[in-house]
């Protein structure tokens, strides 16, 4: 098979590692950079242009879309779509992925635990937000964050109603979420390729850091997840419509509560992590699909 790895980046361990574990199955494997595609839109012919050449024959995609491109990444994807590509993450499952607010209200619909969240339009009453996730201290998120930023502890009150009142300021949307203080400043990314964990780790934060992103100086190791935790993966990437995803979440009192299902999740920390081949996995669910 022909499959392309949509990807900004050719270099990047996760873009590599899939090269690589295509190549080894006897697959053709390019990189597309998402971003440079030219979308020709026609009556019944989808076409897509790179490097000025018409892409023809690609059996398949596996989207590595950043965040910041998500627009115009997922018009390529839809495109690909159109042209009867498979591909590894559906559009319309990256487009909900991305939304965090939205992926919140999908979690809540299919009955998944979650930390209590408020989200609210600017709104002025900032001390009941707060008493509905338990008062302080809680997390503040920005909708638009990734690999931790714009995510801020607040210890008190008084800092909490600072940093929303901030935020409210630049018109930055937030969300307020309860602080699950037995988490211990981790979680668990259980990476989910087709309706199964082919792998987990365990991600703390550095001393003095409740954020556990191993960008942002975290450290990770193999964890064997309990029936529960396995469950709500699975459920998670299910109801986010996803075949690849990384599902977050913490250990808390009253079971696994999800933080994100991430549809672009990185390949280093779990494989490194685990011992597992995350990328193999994915080629293989790519051959079950694809052509």
């Amino acid at each position: 098979m022909k499959i392309a790895i949509l990807s900004r980046n050719s270099k990047l361990y996760s873009t590599s590692r899939l090269v690589e574990a295509g190549e080894q199955k006897g697959h053709e494997m390019i990189v597309v950079d998402h971003s440079k595609c030219d979308i020709v839109i026609e009556k019944k012919k989808p076409v897509i242009r790179y490097n000025d050449k018409v892409l023809e024959g690609i059996d398949a995609i596996i989207p590595r879309i950043g965040a910041s491109v998500t627009f115009y990444g997922t018009a390529v994807v839809r495109q690909f779509e159109m042209m009867h590509v498979f591909s590894a993450v559906e559009s319309q499952a990256l487009v909900r992925s991305r939304d965090k607010l939205r992926s919140l209200q999908i979690l809540s619909r299919a009955g998944l635990g979650m930390p209590k969240t408020v989200f609210s339009n600017y709104s002025k009453h900032t001390t009941s937000i707060l008493k509905e996730v338990g008062g302080a201290p809680c997390v503040i998120k920005l909708l638009e964050g990734t690999q931790g930023l714009g995510v801020v502890l607040a210890s008190n009150e008084n800092a909490a109603v600072s940093v929303i009142e901030a935020f409210n300021g630049l018109q930055a949307r937030v969300i307020i979420q309860e602080f699950i203080k037995e988490a211990k400043g981790a979680d668990i990314r259980a990476f989910v390729v087709d309706g199964v964990v082919v792998g987990a780790m365990k991600r703390q934060g550095k001393e003095g850091e409740f954020r556990s992103n191993l960008h942002r100086g975290g450290s990770a190791e193999i964890i064997e997840l309990t029936d529960e935790e396995e469950n709500a993966a699975l459920k998670a990437a299910r109801a986010m419509g996803l075949g690849v995803a990384g599902v977050d979440m913490l250990q808390s009192a009253r079971g696994p509560l999800i933080l994100e299902v991430n549809s672009s999740p990185g390949l280093e920390g779990i494989e490194r992590a685990t011992g597992k081949d995350i990328a193999k996995s994915i080629i293989r669910y790519v051959e079950r699909n694809a052509g």
